[in-house]
């Protein structure tokens, strides 16, 4: 009989709002056995994540209580644990990699000083004879040049790499549990191809457990055994991965399952015009070392790139983190410097060279030239209410007043599919998805000719995911929109665009119709990625 290493049962977990609690994890009931992995599944809110932090009393003790239940681990109740018996299994016995690595990882402490104290607090390892383990680990993530970045600090490190650390740092100690939480949303798919394996070899090699939280079912299918899927703080289903796959017996299973990107977009007409073009461009950081800063070499984040979009159509630029791709949609909008021509054409009207305008030339044409950010929180200001938000750029380019605003606001919402009446609250009280489509808005209620839409979804379920790319198809559709599509997510990428360009260094390696570069890629590179992607 298979022995269980980690047993959850009939947890419950309130939250603390305002004078009242409210229940967010209500009975759930899973157990883990050594060696094995289990996915537990669900949208944002389905509670998957407490249920993992509650393991090892995560939790903050000020505003959550756990109401009911017991979470054995090896016999052990971790719940009714003093601290210091608790204290030696984080981090060493469970540990844990968080989707967030920015907020996860010390901005004071070098990469190398926090992979460090943890072998220090379990081991007893001194710092200088450390470095051997952290650079190993370092390697086996897939960081590149680790000997080159340990007085990094983590705001040196692309998003993707400051995962890579924070895996090593939850993996440096050989746990006997590993709870991943989204521990590949912020990864290139080659990366998180290796990742994945990486995590395979150390459960074979460790006999380790795995509690995988994720929202990408094409995951769950590649690497767990059992799958646990959540939904509004309970477990609705739960069984061997094949089995859940092939004969889901919840609605919501199947929902989750059919939600999946799929579909092509609609083509574009031959006589479409081009509306964006860029020769020969060239984004170029200087590297400087010494009291005078002179210049010894150059970071060639966009290197010689030329590409074209006509009315009407996607162009998606795939590419591993720091191959350039977000530097790229930037710079065409002028919002870093760049070499080379930029070549806007608002369809039969005059033909203006970006780089060759001034600031004040520049601002009329921004109106037509719009960008969507990766994080749909981030990019919202939380002392403005939505419709100030929306707003903003109507107050920046026009002189309506506040009911003509208004109006224009609610439509905006409206094409996006937001309830009007929501407007006057603020971006904390809306879904990540929610939060993505007021971004949307804000770019429309400009009446743009082109969107730079750089990783949209990757912060999203991929329900959400599904909606937001029905959404965009839709508004290309109506308002003969062109989008520049910046992601790693190749489904996503699939399913929205019409030619693809695959980037790498700060080059372009391919490009040519999507379905031919995804069903007959032609350099290395790009077969590399195809076979990287995980699916259903």
């Amino acid at each position: 009989m298979t022995e269980i290493l980690l047993n959850i049962d009939r947890l419950s977990v309130q939250f603390r709002t305002g004078d009242a609690y409210k229940t967010v994890v209500s009975g759930v009931s899973l157990a883990i056995a050594k060696g094995e992995t289990l996915a537990l599944v669900g949208e944002s809110g389905s509670g998957k994540s407490v249920t993992a932090q509650s393991i090892l009393r995560l939790l903050p003790e000020h505003s959550a209580r756990y109401t009911d239940g017991a979470v054995y681990f090896e016999g052990r109740d971790l719940l009714r644990l003093e601290e210091r018996d608790l204290r030696p299994i984080r981090g060493a016995r469970i540990s844990m990699i968080f989707q967030e690595p920015m907020t996860s990882l010390s901005p004071l402490h070098s990469i190398e000083k926090q992979l460090a104290e943890a072998l220090f607090l379990h081991n007893g390892t001194a710092r200088k004879n450390a470095r051997p383990t952290v650079l190993k680990w370092l390697h086996r993530v897939g960081l590149r040049n680790p000997e080159q970045r340990l007085d990094a600090l983590p705001h040196e490190l692309s998003g993707g790499e400051r995962q890579r650390v924070m895996i090593a740092m939850a993996l440096i100690n050989e746990p006997d549990l590993l709870i991943a939480d989204e521990p590949t949303t912020a990864l290139d798919v080659t990366i998180q191809a290796q990742v994945l394996k990486l995590i395979q070899d150390l459960q074979q090699e460790l006999n380790m457990a795995v509690l995988f939280i994720t929202h990408d079912l094409a995951i769950v299918r590649q690497l767990a055994d059992r799958v646990a899927i959540m939904q509004s703080g309970e477990v609705v289903e739960t069984g061997p991965t094949r089995e859940v796959f092939k004969q889901p017996k919840h609605e919501y299973t199947r929902r989750l399952l059919d939600a999946e990107p799929r579909g092509e977009p609609e083509p574009v007409p031959d006589d479409a015009p081009t509306i964006l073009s860029a020769d020969q461009m060239r984004v170029w950081f200087p590297m400087t070392r010494g009291v005078f800063k002179r210049v010894y070499n150059h970071v060639k984040a966009v290197d010689d790139i030329s590409l074209s979009i006509r009315a009407g159509e996607t162009l998606g630029i795939v590419g591993e983190s720091g191959s350039g791709k977000t530097t790229l949609g930037r710079a065409l909008l002028r919002l870093i410097g760049s070499r080379g021509d930029i070549w806007f054409n608002e369809e039969g009207e005059q033909r203006f060279n970006l780089n060759a305008l001034d600031h004040k030339a520049m601002r009329p044409l921004r109106r037509r030239l719009q960008i969507i950010f990766q994080d749909p929180y981030g990019s919202l200001s939380p002392r403005m209410s939505v419709s100030q938000i929306i707003a903003e750029g109507l107050r920046v380019h026009t002189s309506m007043n506040a009911d003509e605003l208004d109006r224009e606001v609610v439509r905006a919402m409206e094409a996006v599919q937001l309830d009007p009446a929501t407007r006057h609250r603020y971006p904390g009280e809306f879904s990540g998805g929610q939060r993505q489509r007021v971004a949307i808005a804000r770019a429309l209620i400009l009446d743009p000719k082109l969107l730079i839409l750089d990783e949209p979804t990757s912060a999203l379920d991929r329900s959400v995911q599904k909606d937001i790319i029905d959404l965009l198809r839709r508004l290309q559709r109506e308002r003969r929109l062109s989008y520049l599509f910046v992601s790693h997510d190749l489904s996503v990428v699939r399913a929205l665009s019409h030619r693809v360009m695959i980037m790498k260094a700060g080059k372009m390696v391919e490009s040519g119709d999507a379905k031919a570069v995804f069903e007959a890629p032609k350099t290395e590179y790009t077969r590399q990625l195809m076979a990287a992607i995980p699916t259903l």
